[in-house]
């Protein structure tokens, strides 16, 4: 048995938003931590039933009182942020290693039964050999191709251990690269747009794992209830090369597949080129030099702990992909 009453850190991206439908269909009072100018949009229905309270993950304060009469936390929110420069790494540091901090500091405080803490693959470490599959007992190590973003969430996932280390309760999921029904011009929502639009001329040429919001949702609720304190799970669904990704989606909105790959080289050329341009506040590049290394990797994910131990499945990108292609009509 999960707890009767969250809170939900991120409750109006795309992750969080899936995961308070889910708790608000199955009966939970569920109280969401948003910011005065967070939009609602993705939560449907399930907005009238949520327990709404001002906060930022930033606002120390605010998170203690989020949390005080609440049984369990999903700690959702997040910067996800692939730039590169002190700023961007300020930022992310603000956020996910500070923000984590002050959820773990506030659940401790508050003595909540248990807390979810969403990771991602970006903090898992790199095997030694290309061909060896990740999981959650990868030993992290630090490369030319760790994003300031990925350091973040492994110093995030620190904070996590530190808050159980004195006595907290938590479970820490590690999503792969999530695809939902999201905002214009947001996460992986924008890949589906772009195809659709026709203005994706080019692929990646490595690899990754891909992952439907939903399933990912489903296996918070379940890590809730059922996850081992302190272990991590691998919540991924299909591992693609990014051409095979592309062309899936592709097909489902009956459009042309990019037909071009982009060598490694010219993407980190072009990435710094896109980085300079991208010199006024709030302008956010296309491509960045990390992310063009890191689309040019291809790794492997192995999601076998999440399905024996938490029972979930995941769906696949086929049918993830023909979803995400009704709404985009």
């Amino acid at each position: 048995m999960g707890p009767s009453s969250v809170l939900v850190t991120g409750a109006t991206g795309l992750l969080g938003a899936a995961l308070v439908r889910q708790l608000v269909a199955e009966g939970l009072h569920v109280r969401a931590l948003c910011r005065p100018s967070s939009a609602l949009d993705l939560l449907g229905d399930a907005a009238a039933y949520l327990e709404r309270v001002d906060g930022d993950l930033t606002h120390p304060d605010s998170l203690y009182r989020a949390v005080k009469g609440v049984e369990g936390v999903y700690h959702v929110g997040a910067l996800v942020d692939f730039g590169t420069g002190r700023r961007v790494e300020e930022r992310l540091r603000a956020v996910n290693v500070a923000g984590t901090a002050h959820v773990v500091n506030a659940c401790l405080d508050a003595g909540v039964q248990r807390l979810v803490h969403t990771s991602s693959i970006a903090a898992l470490g790199r095997p030694e050999r290309p061909d060896q599959p990740i999981d959650e007992a990868t030993p992290w190590q630090a490369s030319r191709v760790t994003t300031a973003y990925a350091r973040s969430k492994r110093d995030a996932e620190l904070e996590v251990q530190r808050g159980i280390a004195e006595g907290l309760d938590a479970v820490l999921v590690n999503p792969s690269l999530i695809f939902g029904v999201g905002r214009p011009g947001h996460n992986t929502w924008q890949l589906v747009e772009r195809l659709r639009d026709g203005r994706m001329p080019v692929s990646p040429t490595g690899g990754t794992n891909v992952v439907d919001a939903l399933d990912v949702a489903d296996g918070l609720v379940r890590a809730m209830a059922h996850g081992q304190t302190g272990e991590r799970y691998l919540l991924g669904g299909d591992n693609l090369t990014w051409p095979e990704i592309l062309r899936t989606l592709a097909e489902a909105l009956g459009v042309a597949a990019p037909r071009y790959r982009l060598p490694p080289r010219l993407g980190v050329v072009l990435g710094t080129l896109a980085e300079i341009a991208a010199v006024l506040p709030g302008v956010e590049p296309p491509l960045t030099r990390a992310l063009a290394r890191s689309g040019a990797q291809t790794y492997r994910y192995e999601n076998r702990k999440a399905i024996e131990e938490l029972g979930c499945t995941f769906r696949s990108f086929h049918e993830t992909a023909a979803r995400l292609a009704a709404a985009a009509r």
